[in-house]
């Protein structure tokens, strides 16, 4: 294998890439190479495309890839190492530049080691690795941060050093609920009423939601939704990380695996929630809405898109990065796992004590959690 570092992907045929990439929309070349152009990523804003790839020797073949970016702060990761930052500044230290194996401004798990279905995975995931620590020497990063991969690559991740980080996060699962009615059949009644309550308070506020697919969004729809994002970054004092322009191109590359709920009052938009989905998963992204409208958020984001999965056939559902009030609402504690490794050993093994400490942690807290599950105990997601 030839492994090397590309500062784009303009140079990959989106063919090529997305045979390795597999199915999940955020790791496909129209989702990764649409942040570039559209100026998400790049220069100047503190995430650099410095993807690695592998090819075969012989005859160039793609066989291998990791998202990676070279990063001079840590936001838009939704792991968060501030304080580890915090602590290499005061010991003189610089924590940036650092590299980031992730899709930006993404939490959605997914395999950070992409591999050709034909190919050797572990010989190909260790030589990716060792590209990305090659990466690192090159650019004098601080650290690899691996964000949000699968479980199984968990443990190739920490056989070459890596140290293994575990968070929380809230997904709705699908054991093959006929209806709404049904789905919310499974709950305690104290919590079915709560959920009943909220709906009903969005439709006598005159308020209907409505799937669309990405096919048939309109430009002017793409805007609508655009303006709803900055309006809801602003209200909580976050940053906008994407363009309009990626928004309108999402709809131009990648409209098959999109679906907008749109929330109408009348004729007038109200609401809106960005989802992308692939066979098996619909995955919530960003979402805005007018205020004062009881329950819209709720009904955009959480209820609507329910009702789309079991319509379709959607065995789970990822609603974003953290939030408990999702609970009462049917999404349970979900592990997410992520992999971290520090030049400096010191640091390193420091880092290696707080996440053990936080690991047994976060279990206690998903145990708890589970405890206080709108399910009924004989009527828990899970295969029916």
């Amino acid at each position: 294998m030839q492994v090397h570092t590309l500062p784009s992907l303009a140079s990959i045929d989106a063919r090529e890439w997305n045979r390795i990439a597999g199915d999940n929309p955020f790791l496909c070349h129209e989702f990764l190479y649409a942040l570039e152009r559209t100026g998400c990523v790049g220069p100047g804003t503190g995430w650099e495309p410095a993807y690695v790839i592998a090819r075969r020797r012989t005859d160039g073949a793609l066989l291998g890839a990791a998202p990676l970016y070279l990063k001079e702060h840590s936001y838009g990761e939704y792991v968060f190492d501030w304080s580890w930052a915090d602590a290499y500044e005061r010991h003189g230290r610089a924590y940036y530049p650092k590299l980031v194996a992730a899709v930006p401004f993404t939490p959605v798990a997914g395999p950070r080691l992409l591999v050709a279905p034909e190919a050797d995975r572990r010989v190909v995931a260790e030589r990716l690795i060792r590209g990305v620590r090659a990466t690192a020497d090159a650019a004098r990063a601080s650290s690899v941060h691996w964000l949000f991969h699968t479980p199984e690559e968990r443990e190739i991740l920490g056989a070459s050093g890596h140290l293994a980080r575990v968070g929380c996060q809230f997904h709705w699962s699908n054991p093959g609920y006929r209806d709404f009615a049904d789905f919310l059949a499974s709950f305690t009644s104290h919590k079915r009423n709560n959920v009943k309550r909220e709906r009903r308070q969005v439709r006598e506020a005159g308020v209907r939601c409505e799937p669309v697919p990405g096919t048939t969004a309109t430009p002017a729809l793409w805007s609508t939704l655009y303006r709803f994002y900055r309006a809801t970054v602003r209200a909580h004092g976050g940053i906008p990380y994407l363009t309009r322009d990626f928004f309108l191109a999402l709809g131009e590359v990648m409209a098959s695996q999109v679906l907008l709920v749109v929330a109408r009052g009348g004729e007038r938009i109200v609401g809106a929630a960005l989802c992308l989905r692939n066979a098996h998963t619909l995955y919530g992204r960003y979402w805005g809405g007018e205020r004062g409208i009881p329950g819209l958020h709720f009904e955009t984001c959480y209820y609507a898109p329910i009702e789309y999965c079991i319509a379709e056939g959607i065995r789970r559902y990822e609603a974003g990065a953290q939030g408990e009030h999702k609970l009462a609402r049917g999404f349970t504690p979900t592990p997410t796992y992520s992999s971290h490794w520090l030049r400096d050993p010191a640091f390193h093994r420091a880092v290696g004590e707080f996440l053990a400490a936080e690991q047994e942690h976060i279990g206690y807290y998903m145990d708890e959690l589970n405890e206080h599950a709108p399910y009924r105990r004989t009527a828990a997601p899970g295969p029916r």
